[in-house]
């Protein structure tokens, strides 16, 4: 049996600490711990959701908005999550009072390079959200991250958030992905 090198082995435990980093954020959104959400965030954060549009299958680049440049349903920093953020604690966010229930499913987390100062991770997701006594919704897609190692552990620099939905199946955009 062959033994594993060390940069196969620092891969790995890379790819590990990803995931749990993952893992650790989506149970902190779903407690809605959100300060120590933003905690996790680079103070340089950029933050997007572009918009999925319906586009003939020879033209796939035209399918997102980008980023900059098109509208997009989040293109926000830290300053924007922090307010968002404070918005939610007042407890007069009419589309959040009561709070909703969410569960954050993450999975297929792939580290797709390590090589650069910020690590490219992949994953897919299914948000979970119910709200009062009837309100449900489920949100699909995948996130291309950029994580950033500091002494103080890794932090969320860039988010991209691809919704598998074009038009989206729910009453507001209140909640974190």
């Amino acid at each position: 049996m062959n033994s594993p090198d060390n940069a196969a082995l620092a891969r790995l435990l890379r790819a590990r600490e990803a995931e749990e980093f993952l893992y650790r954020e989506a149970g902190l959104l779903d407690r809605r711990e959100f300060t120590a959400w933003l905690d996790l965030l680079a103070d340089d954060v950029r933050y997007f959701m572009p918009l999925r549009r319906n586009v003939p299958s020879l033209a796939p680049a035209e399918e997102w908005t980008r980023e900059g440049q098109d509208v997009a349903w989040f293109d926000e920093g830290k300053d924007v999550l922090a307010m968002r953020v404070t918005q939610l604690r007042t407890g007069v966010h009419w589309a959040e009072e009561p709070p909703s229930r969410t569960c954050h499913l993450v999975s297929n987390v792939l580290l797709m390079d390590d090589s650069g100062p910020e690590w490219e991770v992949h994953s897919h997701f299914i948000f979970y959200r119910s709200r009062m006594e009837r309100e449900t919704d489920l949100l699909a897609g995948r996130r291309e991250d950029a994580l950033r190692p500091t002494p103080q552990g890794l932090r969320l620099a860039r988010r991209r958030i691809l919704i598998d939905h074009n038009v989206l199946p729910i009453k507001n955009l209140t909640n974190f992905f």
